[in-house]
């Protein structure tokens, strides 16, 4: 019988090979037959895969929001892939961006490097992939402070155009907490240049609130 962590590997692994097709589809010219064998093979799984039980959502009934996997540490000291669905930092995930997420200190930091699936204007990442890597680095802010929350405020700065193929580096801090009010920044660079820098607010709750799905409290 599958162990929950051979159920993991497996999702990985069809995960990564969708996310490898994804990115070919947008980097090469496909040829009509080829879209036509992909069409049918992907609706088929589809239709096989839409007939099974519904999935719940890991944190969703727990109060261990920070908890990446079962029995890992919230917030690592090295890189890892945390939160396996994340459409940001999830290896399990196949629109995922596969961000590797640590800590340093007080600080949240980011390793990624975006692929073609994430262009926008040509040669350069979509500026809502940027708004969603900084927000999840800040979500590990979170971890390290201890405390569940939701973002109620996000402004990006973009000071460059975000670079596809390219190591980026992004670092998160929080700089204020006033009641529930958590006041973050963040910045990502690729190299010595900066591509963006943002600064947010989250609101805290409860971890049972946080994993009940529920919509956010008034402040």
């Amino acid at each position: 019988m599958a162990t929950p962590a051979d159920e993991l590997r497996h999702r990985i692994e069809a995960a990564t090979a969708m996310r490898r097709l994804s990115h070919a589809m947008m980097a090469h010219q496909v040829d009509e037959g080829t879209l036509a064998e992909m069409t049918t093979a992907a609706n088929q799984l589809a239709d096989r895969i839409e007939g099974g039980n519904r999935r719940q959502h890991p944190f969703k009934g727990t109060a261990n929001f920070s908890m990446p996997e079962p029995g890992a540490e919230p917030v690592p000291d090295e890189p890892k892939h945390l939160f396996s669905d994340s459409i940001v930092s999830g290896r399990a995930n196949p629109m995922g961006m596969e961000a590797s997420l640590w800590k340093e200190g007080e600080e949240a930091v980011m390793e990624v490097v975006l692929g073609p699936a994430f262009e926008g204007a040509p040669d350069r990442a979509h500026g809502g992939v940027m708004a969603a890597l900084i927000d999840e680095l800040m979500g590990q802010v979170l971890g390290i402070i201890g405390t569940p929350a939701f973002t109620g405020r996000l402004t990006v700065t973009y000071r460059n155009p975000t670079p596809l193929g390219q190591t980026m580096i992004g670092r998160a801090r929080a700089t204020d907490w006033t009641g529930r009010k958590i006041t973050m920044t963040a910045e990502m660079r690729s190299g010595d240049l900066l591509i963006a820098e943002a600064e947010a607010l989250f609101i805290a709750v409860s971890p049972e609130h946080f994993a009940s799905g529920a919509s956010s409290p008034k402040e």
